[in-house]
C-alpha cells in the first residue's frame, strides 16, 4: 500500500504544468503506440473503455503531462515511467478534460512511458487528447510491438476486480481494481504477447447481474454498457484466445435460481458451446483455452467445470483440434482473487500456453 500512497500523491499534481512545457503532442502522432480495443474513429481523440487498453511512447525531456477527458470521473489509470512497474503513478481521473502531470524533474535525455487503464467499461470511457513535453522535447520511434497476440473474454476475474484490496476488506472499489495485475495481463507479459481484454465484471453467458450477457457484449467497440457500437475483428487477430466465463452463471443460476425456467444441463452446455463457436468462427486458426476459476465455480464438487469440459469435447468431436480446457483451482478464498492469486493463475496459464504452442521466452 506504500506505493499506492506515493502514486496518488504524485497524481495530485495534475493542475501544475511541467517546467517550461510548451510542446503539445497530439493523439494522432505516429510515434504513439496504441494497444487494445480502442475506438480510433477520431484519431485526435481516441476513446479507451476496455480494461488494460494502453498507450506507450518513447520521449525526451525532463517532464511528461497527459491530457485525458473522462466522461464519468470514475476511471483510474496507471502510468509507468522508464519501466518502473514497482512505482506506478496512479491517476484518479476527474470528470472532463484535465491535464495530469505524471513526471517532472527527470534526468535530461531519453525516457519512456506506458499508460494503462486499470478500470473497465462500468467506470465509463476516457478520451486521450495527447501529451505535453518540455519545449523542444520530442517523441522517438515507439517501442516495438510484441509479435504474439492473446485475447481474453471474461468477467470480473479477468478485469481484476478488487485485486488490490485488503485480503479481509471489501473488493468493489474502483481504486482497488487494476487490470495490469490481473492474471490475464500478467500472463500476457510473461508470454511476451500483446493482449486484448474483453471483459466486464458481473457478466455471464446465459445471465448476468444486468440485462446483457457476453454473447451480446463481446463484439462491441465500446465497453460502456450494452450498445450498438461494433468492433471490426479484422483489425486484430490473436494467436491464443482465453475464455473465462460461467462464474456469474454459477451464482445466478446454480445458487440464486434467477433464470427461469432454469436451464437443463444440456442447455447450459449448449449455451457455452455456442459462444465458443462464435469465437472460433472469428478466429479459425487461434488456439482456444476454455478456462474457469479461480473463484468457487471450480470448488470441489462443482458441476460447472463439467459443462465447459463437455462443450469442448463436443467441439473437438466436430473437428476442432485447437481447443482445450484449463481450470484455475479454488483456494477457498471467498472473495475476488487478489494479486497473489492472479499471479498463481497467470503462472498456470503461462505454462499451459507454452506447452501447447511451444512458446519460449517472452518474444
Amino acid at each position: 500500500m506504500k506505493n499506492l500512497a506515493y502514486s496518488f500523491a504524485l497524481a495530485a499534481l495534475l493542475h501544475l504544468a511541467p517546467a517550461g512545457a510548451a510542446n503539445q503532442i497530439a493523439a494522432d502522432h505516429p510515434n504513439l503506440a496504441y494497444m487494445g480495443r480502442i475506438d480510433m474513429a477520431d484519431a485526435k481523440a481516441p476513446v479507451l473503455s476496455w480494461p488494460g487498453t494502453s498507450i506507450a511512447a518513447n520521449f525526451t525531456g525532463t517532464s511528461l503531462a497527459i491530457v485525458l477527458d473522462d466522461r464519468e470521473g470514475k476511471n483510474f489509470f496507471n502510468v509507468f515511467i522508464d519501466g518502473d512497474t514497482a512505482r506506478p503513478v496512479i491517476l484518479q481521473l476527474e470528470k472532463g478534460s484535465k491535464t495530469y502531470l505524471v513526471a517532472n524533474g527527470l534526468t535530461p535525455g531519453a525516457h519512456r512511458f506506458l499508460l494503462t487503464k486499470r478500470t473497465e467499461g462500468e467506470e465509463g470511457a476516457t478520451i486521450f487528447k495527447g501529451i505535453e513535453l518540455d519545449d523542444k522535447a520530442t517523441l522517438a520511434l515507439p517501442p516495438p510491438r510484441p509479435k504474439r497476440r492473446i485475447e481474453f473474454f471474461g468477467d470480473s476475474i479477468t478485469s481484476g476486480m478488487g485485486n488490490e484490496a485488503p485480503d479481509d476488506g471489501r473488493d468493489d472499489l474502483g481504486k482497488e481494481k487494476n487490470n495490469y495485475q490481473s492474471y490475464a495481463s500478467i500472463a500476457a507479459r510473461q508470454l511476451g504477447a500483446e493482449a486484448h481484454i474483453t471483459s466486464q465484471s458481473g457478466i455471464g453467458v446465459m445471465i448476468s447481474w444486468f440485462p446483457f450477457t457476453m454473447p451480446d457484449f463481446y463484439d462491441q467497440m465500446s465497453a460502456v454498457g450494452d450498445n450498438d457500437s461494433r468492433w471490426d475483428f479484422k483489425r486484430w487477430t490473436p494467436d491464443v484466445v482465453v475464455i473465462n466465463l460461467m462464474q456469474n452463471d454459477s451464482w445466478l443460476i446454480g445458487r440464486d435460481h434467477k433464470l427461469q425456467p432454469e436451464p437443463t444441463d444440456a442447455q447450459r452446455i449448449a449455451a457455452y458451446q455456442a459462444f465458443v463457436a462464435r469465437v472460433r468462427a472469428l478466429y479459425p486458426k487461434a488456439y482456444i483455452v476454455c478456462a474457469l476459476g479461480s473463484m468457487d465455480a471450480t470448488r470441489a464438487g462443482s458441476v460447472w467445470p463439467g459443462y465447459v469440459t463437455s462443450a469442448v469435447a463436443n467441439l473437438r468431436a466436430s473437428g476442432d483440434a485447437r481447443i482445450d480446457t484449463l481450470f484455475f483451482p479454488f483456494t477457498g478464498y471467498g472473495q475476488h482473487p487478489r494479486v497473489k492469486q492472479h499471479q498463481a493463475n497467470a503462472d498456470l496459464l503461462t505454462a499451459f500456453v507454452r506447452k501447447k504452442l511451444g512458446w519460449t521466452g517472452t518474444k
